[in-house]
């Protein structure tokens, strides 16, 4: 077994482990390479079928080719997709110009929790790796949050042998990570293994090529001639540029993912 046969064991494990422990599941996809890997990984894990339906928080600012890859995907592969967005705060103005920890949190972190509630959901399944921001290094596998959706990272409880927390107080949630000891490097070689479809906006173009997406007027594009899976692989190997150098948000506060995640952020 060579590791990415070990990471695709345990992620499959993990996987079956929440569906058998929580009512009901939900699996967030943001339409990038890391949650569209755990999308296949589910697809393993149950034969095929996903027996939970799939969320897109859209804040309306993703950029355009995103979208239609998703729809793309969602109609190939069968997916119960559930679309949200926060209509109230874009109907009363809110934008990346008002800030964009302020932007987040009312189009990423209040619509997710709208989410939550409307569906009732006792566990969301999500695509974070440790290797890629700080503060998502202090996550579990399990890792519990209130019924706001807040975060107490200093207080979570071990996870020794593979036995996780699932009894938590009525109303709270479960966030599953999957992937979280997955390196970059790991998704790309495993894209690749696997020949999973990603959005080409990761292919370079022009000398140009996005590393980390999200919405349009936060993420930037980082100098590159990588064109396919083969030469991205080969870039990770020789870079110590950060994964997520060209996302605003981490520029505006060097603890801004910490204080988003605290409050509910994926």
């Amino acid at each position: 077994m060579d590791r990415l046969d070990m990471l695709e064991a345990q992620s499959i494990y993990t996987l079956r482990e929440a569906y058998k422990s929580f009512g009901k599941l939900g699996m967030l996809w943001s339409i990038g390479k890391d949650s569209t890997v755990m999308m296949w990984l589910a697809k393993k894990a149950f034969f095929g079928h996903c027996p939970f339906p799939f969320i897109h928080i859209d804040t309306t600012y993703k950029i355009p080719e995103m979208i239609r890859f998703r729809d793309k995907i969602a109609k190939e592969y069968n997916l119960d997709l559930i679309v949200y967005t926060n209509w109230d705060a874009i109907n009363n103005g809110m934008g990346p110009e008002k800030g964009r920890l302020v932007c987040c949190k009312a189009l990423k972190t209040d619509a997710l929790q709208h989410v939550i509630d409307k569906y009732k959901f006792e566990g969301l399944i999500v695509g974070v790796r440790r290797d890629e921001e700080g503060s998502r290094s202090k996550e579990r596998i399990f890792s519990e949050r209130n019924k706001e959706s807040e975060w107490n990272y200093t207080n979570q409880p071990p996870e020794l042998w593979d036995q996780f927390k699932t009894d938590f107080p009525k109303g709270n949630h479960i966030r599953v990570h999957p992937i979280l000891n997955w390196t970059e490097l790991d998704i790309w070689e495993y894209i690749k293994r696997e020949n999973i479809p990603v959005v080409d906006l990761y292919f370079a173009k022009n000398g140009k090529r996005y590393r980390s997406l999200g919405c349009a007027q936060c993420t930037g594009q980082i100098d590159s001639n990588a064109s396919t899976v083969d030469e991205i692989i080969e870039e990770l190997k020789h870079t110590n540029i950060n994964e997520r150098a060209g996302r605003a948000q981490d520029k505006e506060d060097a603890y801004a993912m910490q204080k988003l995640r605290k409050d509910g952020y994926m």
